[in-house]
């Protein structure tokens, strides 16, 4: 890589990091709006940040990860991390006769494909160790899209 390329990525990236540094300074809220710059085909789905990982006892890992997917294994509270559309920012997402072709990569780079792998990945997964425990993690649509309030 090029020094100039490289001046030209890092500097983006500092200044993300300076930008999510700020924003977290105070604290991580207890529930994050999944919400991206484009035009939602259902109700926003509420992420309950603070729940997932004080009680239900999911590393900060799990959901947060690098350019390859790897799992960020160090993160603690309050460290600054991007939003899911900083990377996957294509909007919307692509099933079906779209999505053909394509690779997971490719699928990915897409919102609401990548933000749905991750959660439902992991609620599936929890749901088949725990299918005699109790309450099952969200898997439907509606349970975390609920229907839009008519106006």
């Amino acid at each position: 890589m090029t020094k100039k390329r490289a001046w030209t990525l890092a500097v983006p990236v500092m200044a993300l990091l300076l930008l999510a540094a700020a924003a977290y300074a105070a604290g991580v809220p207890a529930e994050i709006k999944m919400q991206a710059p484009y035009e939602h085909k259902k109700s926003i789905a509420v992420f309950t940040h603070q729940k997932h990982a004080e009680d239900y006892k999911i590393s900060c890992g799990e959901c947060h990860h690098d350019d390859k997917g790897q799992p960020l294994t160090n993160l603690k509270e309050g460290d600054p991390v991007k939003k899911c559309f900083d990377c996957h920012n294509k909007p919307g997402e692509l099933k079906g006769k779209e999505a053909k072709g394509l690779s997971d990569k490719e699928l990915r780079a897409y919102h609401a494909n990548a933000v749905h792998e991750n959660c439902l990945g992991c609620h599936k997964k929890y749901n088949k160790e725990n299918k005699d425990k109790g309450k099952a993690a969200p898997q439907k649509c509606e349970e975390c899209h609920p229907k839009k309030a008519k106006e």
